[in-house]
């Protein structure tokens, strides 16, 4: 490699076409050994007056490299100097080594700009994803989710979206703001010619920094024949022919046809196109990673967090700081536990991470009698957790999954009753569920909103008959007279007409909350005002809302979201309480 010319006076530049074709191509450091081979200004003093004052941490680490470079570093840095000092400043001073140290910075600077040039956003093996209009009515974003690959949408897409902008369904609101999200993309070319539509669109100019891809239309017709077989008019098919002209046009790229529709993508892989279900929409890839907010506690914990363990009482509950192994691994109000044989158990709950301590605090067991919730006493240690958090004050979000008579709305409805008549903390309950059939339809439903939520409503009504039979000495009256008064305090209301409320100091429970997508569980929590509490009740097992599984559900994205908040908890109930019969049929059918 040539070395740049030495300089011929002092606090002279080296020209920057020099100074970039010298250092720039070297990866491997080679200025600092070539160096000594330069001859030497006679001074390095002058120098010092002339470099920046570099930033702490670099002089020390530079100089010791520098001190096996011996005095020709100067040059480098000569080169490099911003501006030149006047004759005063130039007064002779004695040269310490490490004066050149600045040297490096420039260096690798140059390297860095050099690397980042080299690499220009957009190369590689970037694909072009052909979206089926599901994906858009699925997703109104999705155009701005596939990071730096190419999406391309064909004629046909276009055409669907225009058959279904019309109504007041999520689907058209979803297609109406895709259509929007078209024309600003659009708008931003400088010129609609059919030339530069064909060049594409680039996704990032509407403010989408992610994307760093482009959108390309069908500007022409593509005749891409079919097999006999298949209906040369269907939608599906023409997006199909589609893909396959763009594969035979394009065989050095990646084409994938991208759809929410099974039975499209077995058509599109019969036919040998590949194909991709869309999952950007998945909180998680599998439900069995879901957080389940609890955790247990290893045999050994005592022994391995005990030494440097601080305990004390406050309140009647016991707090423990703890410092160790186990603390990475913990949440904000995650609950833990610790069952040894010949040993008290240990129920607790994270209250604070800080640092490399964590702190436990012992929980309220309402197991026993007298810690009753409106006659309901938990039979297992993941009721225990969830009637922990249902009646703690300080929790605003819970979130309850499990199968099926775990008791999820019996325990959420007493802690809401004893909260609401007892200890007045919230004004009324508000109890709201998603209208999804399980077989076909009945049609329509007579009467006012409560009216009209009341078939949906059973099993509200069977758990407030097993809260009502629990008081035996008020008499027959006694029990009317309760009946009537929790009926005053709970509120039933449909999702329909939930957009723009504020609920203040209300417990809210969203039942079924499994079929919500998450697009309305944000909607739902949002509505949430000073002193509200919302509990999600759901069963991931029994989703029947369509293109909603276990990873996309709106229970799933509330869960993964709200972990390790301060005033969020969440726990899953494993064991069901409902009956023998209802337990084993959950096991084998």
């Amino acid at each position: 490699m040539p070395l740049p010319k030495p300089p011929t006076k002092r606090a002279s530049r080296l020209d920057a076409s020099e100074y970039a074709t010298s250092l720039v191509p070297s990866k491997k450091k080679p200025v600092l050994a070539a160096l000594p081979e330069a001859p030497a200004p006679t001074p390095p003093a002058p120098v010092l007056s002339v470099v920046a004052a570099p930033a702490p941490s670099r002089p020390q680490r530079s100089a010791k490299v520098l001190r096996t470079a011996e005095p020709a570093a100067p040059a480098v840095i000569e080169a490099r100097a911003p501006k030149v000092e006047t004759p005063a400043a130039r007064a002779p001073a004695p040269a310490p080594a490490p004066a050149p140290s600045p040297a490096p910075a420039p260096a690798s600077a140059a390297k860095a700009r050099a690397s980042k040039a080299a690499k220009p956003k957009g190369t590689g093996s970037s694909k072009l994803f052909v979206l089926d209009t599901n994906v858009l009515m699925h997703d109104p974003m999705c155009l701005f989710r596939f990071e730096e690959h190419d999406i391309y949408l064909p004629m046909i897409t276009l055409e669907e979206l225009d058959g279904h902008k019309k109504g007041m369904t999520e689907v058209a609101r979803n297609v109406r703001q895709v259509s929007r999200d078209l024309d600003a993309l659009a708008a931003s070319l400088k010129s609609s010619t059919l030339e530069e539509m064909a060049k594409g669109l680039p996704l990032d100019q509407t403010g989408h920094r992610e994307a760093g891809g482009k959108l390309f239309f069908q500007t022409q017709l593509i005749d891409a024949p079919l097999p006999q077989g298949l209906p040369q008019g269907k939608a599906d098919n023409q997006i199909l022919g589609v893909v396959q002209a763009l594969k035979a046009q394009q065989p050095e790229r990646e084409v994938v046809l991208v759809s929410k529709d099974i039975n499209m993508r077995i058509k599109a892989r019969a036919l040998g196109l590949p194909a991709e279900d869309y999952r950007n929409d998945k909180t998680l890839e599998d439900s069995d990673l879901l957080y389940t907010g609890v955790q247990a506690l290893p045999a050994d914990f005592w022994e391995r967090h005990g030494k440097t363990m601080e305990s004390w009482q406050q309140g009647g509950l016991t707090f423990y700081r703890i410092s160790g192994p186990l603390v990475p691994s913990l949440l904000v109000n995650e609950l833990v536990y610790l069952e040894a044989p010949g040993t008290a158990p240990l129920y607790a709950k994270v209250t604070e991470i800080t640092g490399k301590s964590a702190v436990l605090r012992t929980l309220k067991d309402y197991g026993h009698q007298k810690n009753a919730v409106w006659g309901i006493t938990a039979r297992n240690r993941e009721q225990n957790f969830a009637l922990n958090l249902l009646m703690d004050p300080d929790v605003d979000f819970v979130t309850l999954t499990g199968t099926a008579g775990t008791g999820k709305t019996l325990m959420t409805l007493a802690a809401g009753l004893s909260q609401v008549l007892d200890e007045r903390r919230y004004s009324e309950i508000i109890v709201t569920r998603v209208t999804v059939p399980v077989g076909e339809d009945i049609g329509f439903l007579p009467g006012t909103e409560e009216e009209k939520m009341g078939p949906w409503m059973g099993a509200l009504d069977d758990n407030l008959e097993v809260l009502a039979r629990g008081d035996s000495s008020a008499g027959e009256w006694g029990r009317a007279a309760t009946n009537d008064l929790v009926r005053s305090k709970i509120k039933i209301k449909s999702l329909n007409f939930m957009r723009g409320r504020t609920f203040l100091n209300k417990f809210v429970i969203i039942d079924e909350a499994q079929n919500l997508t998450p697009k309305q569980m944000k909607t739902l929590i949002t509505r949430a005002g000073p002193g509200t509490k919302i509990v999600c009740l759901g069963n991931l097992a029994q989703i029947d809302t369509p293109y909603l599984t276990e990873g996309s559900s709106g229970l799933t994205y509330a869960v993964d979201r709200f972990k390790g908040w301060a005033h969020s908890g969440h726990v899953t109930l494993a064991r069901g309480e409902r009956s023998r019969l209802a337990d084993f049929a959950s096991e084998v059918l």
